[in-house]
This record gives structure tokens, sequence and C-alpha cells, in this order.
């Protein structure tokens, strides 16, 4: 059985890796597992080159292929903020809360309330290295609404759907959702390099 490395250090997420990765003939391990108190700081410009710091830091570390994921949230009348910064938009070490409190405030008095979620996912090996993404649309509403999710998930209401993420139950968010959408990709590209078969 093949062995694949989850570079992220986020229990929310790693849930949601794990999920999209579930039926594969493959071995799923997550970072901590291997390397305890693993952390990189997250010095690109972009989501890809994000993930790609993690993703090449495991995999040298461990000898083992690794996934990294990078996800931004870009609202437009932002200019794309809070983007790339999306995880720390009220500091290091902010809450979900601070973070959308924070984003709230910012667009207090603003009538378009469009926004996009994006994934960069990625898969460094000794062999291949290989980035996709994935993007929902949607709009930014008032206040939070809702209990499930993590992240802006409280007040991001998709476009396909007529709740917020935060009203979703997980199935119901992993058939749509930005990162749903990266990670079909990658196992896609995964079976086809041999990755994971």
């Amino acid at each position: 059985m093949n062995r694949i490395v989850l570079a992220s250090g986020n229990q929310d997420k790693l849930r949601e890796l794990q999920y999209f990765l579930r039926d594969l003939q493959i071995e799923i391990i997550p970072v901590h597992d291997l390397i305890p108190g693993w952390s990189i700081e997250e010095t690109g410009i972009s989501l890809e080159e994000n993930a790609f710091i993690k993703a090449r830091d495991v995999a040298e570390k461990t000898h083992l292929p690794a996934i990294g994921d990078d996800t931004g949230l870009f609202v437009d009348v932002l200019g794309g903020a809070p983007g790339i910064y999306a995880a720390r938009f009220a500091g290091v070490n902010c809450s979900y809360e601070n973070n959308i409190k924070k984003l709230l405030r910012t667009m207090l008095c603003e009538e378009n309330r469009r926004a996009a979620f994006r994934t960069s996912a990625v898969l460094v090996s000794p062999d291949v290295e290989f980035s996709v993404t994935g993007e929902i649309t949607g709009v930014i509403i008032d206040e939070p609404d809702g209990e499930e999710g993590f992240g802006y998930d409280p007040i991001f209401l998709p476009d396909d759907l007529d709740k917020t993420f935060a009203r979703c139950s997980p199935e119901e968010k992993h058939r749509i959702s930005h990162r749903a959408r990266a990670m079909r990709k990658l196992r896609d590209k995964s079976i086809s390099s041999g990755i994971s078969g």
C-alpha cells in the first residue's frame, strides 16, 4: 500500500482532506503523526506557492509523497482581500470568529458582497510534482448563520446553494466546495501518475 502525508496542522482541514481521499488504496498520514509539532512559515505570494512550501518541506523530511493545500477567500469589493491571508486576516493566531468579525466590519457599508473561495492543492513526490485548483463563488452575508464547517463558512453563501456552508451537512459541502473541486482533480492526477494505485 502506498503512503501519502498530509502537510497540514489544521485539524478541520485534515478531516476534509482525509474524507476526499478515503476510498483510495493508500495510507493517509497526518504530518503530526510523523513529525510532532510540525509547522512552517507560509511565505509565498500565491496559494500555489504556499501549498508547495508545505508539501515540499514534509516530503523532504519524511521521504514520502506529500499533499499540501492552501485556501483563500477573495472578496471583490476589497480588491481580493483577505486572499491568501484569509486564515490570519485578524492577526497571527487569531480565531475563526476574529476573522469573521473583522471581515464583516470591513464590509459593513458595502453593497457588493461577491466573493470566491479558492483552493490550490499540490502533490510532491520524488518523481512528480503538480498542482490543481478549485473555486466556488458566492456572497458574504451580513451576519453568521449556521454552526457547521469552519473558517468563513458561517458567512459564505455559495451560488449553488440557498444556505451557507455552515448550514450544510459535511456531505452537502463536500459535493461542491472549493476544496472538494481541487481534491477531485488531485485524485484524478494522482491516479493517472500512479501515485495512489
